[in-house]
């Protein structure tokens, strides 16, 4: 791959995501196709970028002749044959795999035979993408996170047929984009919708049990959350994170995770989250989610309990922990990438496998023993790298 400033890069997707690749892309300099199928969708993207750099400008954090030179590199375009010229096309479109093998194998019969294909999926199988193509050797994983300018991190994946050169050099061009790569197995999930799943799903859990006294309702909502973000330290509690992302996106992957671990049951999702979607009660953008965003709706009040805030926080933080030290027990990234992932992708106070450092591994052992014998459930099973250093009491460096 040979990918330089003045290398075209090819966006398939006007979304949120798409749009917001292209204007890191040509925020480094490069000229940038997008296209959609969605005329309506390219017309709004154009419009929402221009407000995007217009605000920019005026709260002072862009240089006006930057904003200018920004959108006049982005071509909005309306046919996949334009991105022929294309030194690199990242896909970001609907995470339905079927779609996005139909779009690849097309994709390949217009592009050059040296150009990289890359998927932006956040949990799909890049071996399974790449199947899609003849040359499968050129096709990548290149995960950005919502908001794509604004996030620093960004996962690379290399699949299976992958050529063994490709990371290191997408790698190297992520970090001349301004972002935090880091490389990761193509498992499902990869790094952080993989550790990530137990702020949701506990969370979830915990509020359909009635062993701690949570209310019901939005009160109970806002105790966890409230929980996550006083006593752990979060920007975000989990309820309002899946209200931000959307329930139907964030019970998606949750599903698709679950099946690729062939229904491993620490990865099964909620009926809560489900009737949620179904409901059509996604978040933010439907107006009403876990909370009800409808204008002079005012928030319910947590049930504010330090003893009770800190349990919900314990048992949180230690399936976050476990699954953390179960990805580098299982090579799914470096310990280091591993820690960058979490707080970098998803903002987390710390690093994982530092936090479970810091509280001691033998400690959060002996909760993830609690529960395994309080539900008697595989969910709660310890990584055998987790007994590993538990029981060594190992001080582990990286």
């Amino acid at each position: 791959m040979s990918i330089s400033i003045e290398s075209t890069i090819g966006i398939i997707g006007a979304g949120a995501m798409g749009s917001g690749i292209a204007q890191v892309a040509a925020t480094a300099g490069h000229k940038v196709k997008v296209f959609d199928s969605n005329s309506a969708a390219i017309e709004r993207a154009g419009a929402n970028l221009s407000k995007i750099l217009n605000r920019l400008v005026e709260k002072g954090r862009m240089k006006e002749d930057l904003a200018v030179k920004i959108e006049s590199r982005i071509e909005w375009v309306s046919s996949l044959e334009a991105l022929s010229d294309s030194s690199l096309v990242i896909e970001a479109i609907i995470e339905n795999i079927e779609i996005k093998k139909k779009v690849f194998s097309k994709l390949e019969s217009i592009v050059s035979d040296t150009c990289v294909l890359a998927s932006n999926t956040s949990s799909l199988s890049i071996a399974s993408i790449a199947s899609a193509c003849e040359k499968n050797d050129r096709v990548i994983g290149i995960h950005f996170f919502n908001p794509a300018p604004l996030m620093p991190l960004v996962e690379v994946i290399p699949g299976i047929t992958t050529n063994s050169s490709l990371p290191d050099e997408v790698m190297s061009l992520m970090k001349e984009w301004g972002k935090v790569p880091v490389l990761t197995k193509d498992t499902p999930g990869f790094i952080v919708n993989r550790i990530a799943r137990p702020f949701y799903g506990e969370a979830l859990r915990i509020h359909e049990e009635s062993w701690l006294g949570i209310p019901e309702g939005e009160a109970g909502f806002a105790t966890i959350d409230w929980a996550m973000k006083e006593i752990g330290g979060f920007k975000m509690g989990p309820f309002e994170l899946m209200d931000y992302i959307g329930n139907d996106v964030n019970y998606a992957v949750t599903g698709s995770v679950f099946e690729a671990f062939y229904y491993d049951p620490r990865y099964r999702p909620s009926i809560t989250q489900r009737r949620y979607s179904e409901a059509g009660w996604l978040g933010r953008k439907s107006g009403r989610g876990y909370y009800n965003y409808a204008e002079g709706v005012e928030k319910s009040e947590a049930m504010k309990d330090e003893v009770v805030g800190r349990k919900i926080m314990n048992r949180i933080v230690t399936m976050l922990i476990n699954e953390a030290v179960d990805a580098a027990y299982l090579n799914i990234a470096s310990p280091t990438d591993i820690e960058l992932a979490m707080t970098k992708g998803v903002n987390y106070p710390k690093g994982l496998l530092s936090w479970g450092k810091e509280v001691g591994f033998d400690v959060i052992l002996r909760e993830l023993n609690f529960l395994q014998d309080e539900y008697v459930e595989d969910r709660y099973r310890a990584s055998p790298l987790l007994r590993k250093w538990a029981r060594e009491g190992v001080k582990v460096e990286w």
